[in-house]
């Protein structure tokens, strides 16, 4: 009796296994991510961001700390005075400090 009861709870076990290994996802990996700025350029998170030519868009998915608001200030920021001259000019814009400064500079550049 108890081999009888023992089988009927370990035989749905033993015969489920297999099914639940095949079924378990294989690791995927995923391509890096590609963004277009407005102009056409295409940027990879390898490569480094130029003040002067990125959208708000841009800015906002490849920086951190840099959300919507931030970005979208960067932009009028840069329609307001021209061109970036330096990095360091991001410190001008309200909301931008040293430490996110910093956190983005080896992402960053100006031409």
């Amino acid at each position: 009796m108890r081999n009888t009861v023992l089988s009927y709870l370990l035989l749905p076990l033993f015969t489920a296994l297999p099914f639940t290994l095949n079924a378990a996802p294989a690791s995927v990996t995923t391509p890096p991510a590609v963004t277009a700025s407005k102009e056409g350029h295409t940027q990879t998170p390898s490569t480094k961001i130029d003040l002067n030519d990125a959208d708000a868009l841009t800015l906002q998915q490849n920086l951190n700390g840099i959300g919507k608001a931030k970005a979208d200030a960067i932009i009028a920021y840069r329609e307001a005075n021209g061109p970036f001259d330096s990095v360091d000019e991001l410190l001008e814009i309200k909301g931008i400090g040293k430490a996110l400064l910093e956190r983005n500079r080896d992402k960053l550049m100006v031409e």
